[in-house]
């Protein structure tokens, strides 16, 4: 699926759907590279709404992924917007997609999808120098302690002696060996 151009489908679904109720004028619409753990999103900063959809999680899907995830964002900017609550996937937000899934004329919303989101490799990976687990992690945490440890030998408590060491995690991929590279006598 190529990249489908969002207004469009914005106000589409606002005709049909929401009765032209959401302003769009206070709405940005746009496409995120950086997005790879959900499908899209939907925030409020001063009086400006942002529906943003994931590129990496939705390009690779049929074009029914992304009118859906649009449509799951275009209720919370009209729970937000129009109605002016602040509830997540409340009650309103329900009663709202159970509207439009029973007039069976557009893709099926649900509150949580079922798309492959691609792994995205640990920054880092966290070692206990006490237990010696390994740990993947997307950041370095400063005064991170083994959890395992500290309940093990200090009763749960934090305790310094199991801080965790930072390191970039091992390179994946073929190894020499596996290139021909390696050594041989």
């Amino acid at each position: 699926m190529g990249v489908l151009c969002l207004p469009p489908l914005f106000h589409r679904y606002n005709r049909a759907f929401f009765a032209t109720a959401i302003p769009y004028h206070q709405l940005r619409l746009s496409w995120s590279r950086r997005m790879s753990r959900a499908a899209g999103s939907y925030r409020r900063r001063g009086g400006l709404g942002q529906i943003t959809l994931s590129l990496p999680v939705l390009s690779p899907l049929p074009a029914s992924a992304t009118h859906s995830t649009l449509m799951h964002e275009m209720i919370h900017a009209w729970v937000d917007l129009v109605l002016q609550r602040r509830e997540g996937h409340g009650p309103c937000f329900r009663a709202k997609m159970g509207e439009i899934n029973g007039q069976d004329m557009g893709p099926t919303i649900s509150i949580r999808h079922h798309f492959p989101v691609p792994p995205s490799p640990a920054s880092w990976q966290a070692r206990c120098d006490c237990c010696g687990v390994v740990t993947p992690y997307q950041r370095r945490v400063k005064g991170l302690a083994c959890r395992a440890c500290c309940g093990r030998f200090n009763g749960g408590c934090w305790d310094q002696r199991f801080l965790l060491r930072f390191e970039a995690p091992p390179p994946t991929g073929p190894g020499p060996e596996e290139l021909g590279l390696g050594w041989q006598p």
